[in-house]
C-alpha cells in the first residue's frame, strides 16, 4: 500500500540536491498529512528530525546523505514505496535532562546521550548518585555521559562504553578520561534508574551539559532519566535493522 510521504533534508549541498531529486519522483504530502517522514542527511540530522516530530506519531525513514549514516538507510531513489513496505521498525525513547545552570532550571531531551564536559583546562569534579544513593563521592574526569541503546554506538562507544542491544532495558553510564578513580570504567544501569550529577567546585571547574545537540553551560547539577512517555519509531530496510547494525558493530575489527 502506497504511503504518503514528507521529505526533510539537512542544509548540506548533498542533502539538498537529493531532496530536489527525490521530489521529482514522489509527491510530498506535507508534514501533517504524511504517513512517513523521509529524512535526508546524516546521523545528526536524524536526531534533529526525531526531535522535530516528537508527539506527531510519524515513523521516520532516513536516507544517508552525510558521513557516517549509522541511523540511516542507503540513499537510493528507486522503489522507495517497496522498501517502506518491507521496512523493519525500531522504537526509541529519549533521556530527559533536568539541569540547573546559573540558578535556573533547564530541560532537554536526548535520543543518543546526555554528556557532561569540562569547560576549561581543569578536570571536572563530580558526585554521582543513582536512585538517590551516592555511588561515587568524587569522580575527577574530562566528563561523563549517559547513553541510550540507540546512542551506545556513538559518543559512548568512542569513550569505550559498552554497546547495548536496541531492546535492552539498560542505559550506559560511561566516564570520559577518568583520572580518579582511575580504573572505573562506568556502569550499566536499569532503564528506570534516576541518575544525578552534582558538580563539585563548580566555580573553579565549570562544566557544561549536552543533550544531543543542545548545550547548557555552567551547570551545578544534572538529573537524567529515561522518558518512556515519549516513543519514536525509526524504519530500516529489511535485513538492515537497528538490531542488526548494533550487533554487527560489536564484530568490527
Amino acid at each position: 500500500m502506497a504511503r504518503s510521504l514528507h521529505f526533510v533534508a539537512a542544509d548540506t549541498a548533498e542533502a539538498q540536491s537529493a531532496l530536489g531529486e527525490i521530489r521529482k519522483l514522489y509527491d510530498d504530502a506535507g508534514a501533517d498529512k504524511a504517513d512517513v517522514i523521509v529524512a535526508l542527511g546524516g546521523d545528526g540530522f536524524m536526531l534533529q528530525t526525531l526531535h522535530a516530530f516528537i508527539g506527531k506519531n510519524k515513523p521516520i525513514y532516513g536516507m544517508n546523505c552525510g558521513s557516517v549514516g549509522f541511523l540511516m538507510n542507503e540513499y537510493r531513489t528507486a522503489d522507495l514505496q517497496a522498501r517502506l513496505d518491507k521496512a523493519e521498525s525500531a522504537q526509541v525513547h529519549p533521556l530527559r535532562m533536568r539541569a540547573t545552570a546559573n540558578g535556573k532550571p533547564v530541560e532537554a531531551l536526548a535520543f543518543n546521550e546526555v554528556s557532561l564536559l569540562r569547560e576549561t583546562r581543569q578536570a571536572a569534579k563530580l558526585r554521582i548518585l543513582v536512585d538517590e544513593k551516592v555511588r561515587i563521592g568524587e569522580l575527577i574526569c574530562d566528563g561523563i555521559l549517559v547513553s541510550t541503546p540507540a546512542g551506545s554506538t556513538a559518543y559512548n562507544l568512542s569513550a569505550h562504553g559498552p554497546i547495548l542491544p536496541i531492546d535492552a532495558a539498560l542505559l550506559a553510564l560511561t566516564p570520559i578520561s577518568a583520572f580518579r578513580p582511575r580504573r572505573w570504567r562506568g556502569a550499566l544501569l536499569p532503564h528506570r534508574a534516576r541518575t544525578r550529577f552534582e558538580i563539585l567546585e563548580a566555580d573553579k571547574r565549570p562544566v557544561s551539559a549536552v543533550a544531543d545537540d543542545y548545550e547548557v553551560r555552567n551547570v551545578t547539577s544534572v538529573d537524567v532519566e529515561e522518558d518512556r512517555s515519549i516513543a519514536m519509531t525509526m524504519l530500516f530496510d529489511a535485513g538492515h535493522s537497528l538490531d542488526e547494525r548494533i550487533l554487527a558493530e560489536q564484530f568490527i575489527d
